[in-house]
């Protein structure tokens, strides 16, 4: 494979590995069995057992393993044909699926910033019309 196609591949396979990594660490979905990890991960009495926990409630460690899935299922190679590719591609793996969630989260915030300060300022302009209204009366 050209190292083009090697670097389209890269922020190719990088996206459904920060999903995935996202979905399990953030979202909803997985709300109950992240707070059993949670939980475990800070009440084992064995150290690896919390390390094991841990690390379904940290995205940037789930990406690890979640690319070392990927590498595996698509035999993804960065630079070398041989075991070195697999190292340096599971790395840039990991960096850009992180940099992707971390863009992720920065909209989502910034979203959310958004839509906070649209109902501070709804709710302003109705205290407002209702102060009017009072005053009138």
């Amino acid at each position: 494979m050209n190292i083009q196609s090697q670097i389209v591949m890269l922020f190719l396979l990088a996206i459904p590995i920060a999903c995935i990594a996202w979905t399990v660490t953030h979202e909803e979905v997985f709300r109950e069995p992240r707070e059993f990890c949670v939980e475990r991960s800070r009440n084992c009495r064995q150290w690896y057992k919390r390390k094991f926990f841990y690390l379904f409630t940290c995205e940037y460690c789930f990406s690890h393993y979640v690319t070392v899935f990927f590498l595996f299922i698509t035999q993804y190679r960065l630079l070398y044909e041989d075991w070195r590719g697999y190292l340096i591609g599971g790395f840039a793996l990991v960096w850009v699926a992180n940099q992707y969630m971390s863009f992720y989260n920065r909209l989502r915030l910034d979203i959310k910033g958004e839509k906070i300060e649209h109902e501070l300022k709804e709710t302003i302009v109705s205290k407002t019309k209702d102060d009017n209204n009072n005053a009138s009366a």
